[in-house]
């Protein structure tokens, strides 16, 4: 029977948020003695909204470009008990989204 992997996706706005949360997971990772594999960055999607500076239709064609960036983090674990229940006591700031899913 192969041991029960745990894969982590972590997605943020917040580069740095995401990076406390992945330094997290790799510290109980070396307490508890289980492989890590990660965290693997993902491409980072860009939404691009462009938009008229001008409220009416008057003037020159001016326009802003906002840009919202959205960050992501993959990482395997293998998963042990322990290692499970410390992982679920992380403090996950808001703006970061987790999501846990157990394979073998």
């Amino acid at each position: 029977m192969a041991a029960q992997k745990a894969r982590i996706s972590l997605t943020s706005t917040d580069a740095k948020k995401l990076e406390d949360v992945c330094n997290q997971i790799k510290m109980i990772a070396e307490r508890t003695g289980v492989a890590l594999r990660g965290p693997i960055p993902l491409p980072t999607k860009h939404l691009r909204v462009p938009c008229r500076k001008s409220p009416d239709g008057e003037g020159t064609e001016t326009w802003d470009h906002w840009e919202m960036r959205i960050h992501k983090r993959l990482i395997d674990l293998d998963a042990s008990d322990r290692a499970l229940r410390q992982l679920m006591r992380v403090q996950v700031p808001d703006g970061v989204h987790i999501e846990i899913v157990l394979k073998s």
